[in-house]
């Protein structure tokens, strides 16, 4: 009976701390994150739907929509591309350089946005490094499509390869060298036994890495010259708008940048619920 007694008094401290993080959690989450999200849509329909239509039907806004999914379309499967080979290389060789590589990969996380824009602004721009050979060639980088896609390709570059690296170290490679052993060619071996250990990695680094690419605002904005219809992209558009005081525009694209990001979330949601266990056995330390 006084064992009894004392795990109840040991265990309502225990519930009260747990009480207590969980509602300093919900409290955070709601003045943080929901509540700023739900203004977005509340000024967004705030002089209804019609005035929102229009502003989503402007040719500007239009232009910004089209140009950010380009964008993406392009910056996203290439960083795909670099995130396997990379994480490929880091863990299935040793090499000269590897601790070097894997720096270079996480250098996007710590260089500010604006300051990688500059950089490409340095090199490609009119002053820049390779300017004027540029230009001789008719070549445009700054101030046009390929500059947004090289600045947005630097800010996503680690996200797919920091997804995959480490799944693929706590997998190691038995399965592959058997491949191997059994006559498997290099692409056979990648797509029959590699890509589908690493799908769900790779799905969820696909859907940061655009979630990403469709809301970078700082390189992007260095490079892109602010040309109204040309290289402005959603978030440019929003922040064009709202210095202009055009506080309905500017949210109701805004709000379309946060329902795409609310889709990438719900879209993976659905895919840990529907493939839960599949998706916990291929997690490092699942079996």
């Amino acid at each position: 009976m006084n064992a009894r007694k004392h795990s109840r008094r040991v265990a309502w401290p225990r519930r009260m701390v747990h009480l207590i993080l969980i509602v300093l959690a919900l409290v955070f989450l709601t003045l943080f994150l929901l509540l700023p999200l739900a203004t977005v849509f509340v000024e967004a329909f705030r002089q209804g739907i019609g005035p929102y239509l229009e502003a989503i039907k402007e040719p500007e806004a239009l232009s910004a929509i089209q140009l950010t999914l380009l964008v993406a379309a392009i910056a996203v499967p290439m960083n795909v591309v670099f995130g396997v080979a990379a994480a490929w290389a880091m863990t299935r060789f040793e090499f000269r350089g590897k601790a070097l590589l894997g720096a270079f990969i996480d250098l996007p996380f710590s260089v500010s946005p604006v300051v990688s824009g500059l950089v490409y602004v340095l090199l490609f721009g009119a002053q820049g490094w390779f300017g004027p050979w540029l230009d001789h060639h008719g070549i445009k980088i700054i101030f046009a499509v390929p500059g947004l896609v090289l600045a947005t390709m630097f800010v996503t570059l680690p996200f797919v390869a920091r997804e995959l690296i480490p799944l693929m170290q706590s997998q190691g490679s038995e399965e592959e060298e058997a491949a191997r052993v059994l006559g498997a060619s290099g692409w056979q071996m990648f797509f029959r036994v590699t890509l589908p250990n690493i799908r769900w990695a790779l799905l969820y680094g696909v859907l940061l890495c655009n979630a990403r690419a469709m809301g970078e605002f700082g390189a992007v904005s260095v490079v892109s010259g602010h040309i109204r219809g040309l290289t402005t992209t959603m978030p440019l558009e929003v922040e064009m708008r709202y210095n202009e005081y055009e506080y309905v525009g500017a949210f109701a694209v805004a709000s379309l940048l946060a329902l795409l990001a609310l889709v990438t979330l719900a879209v993976k949601t659905l895919l840990e619920w529907r493939y839960g266990d599949e998706i916990a056995a291929h997690a490092p330390g699942g079996h």
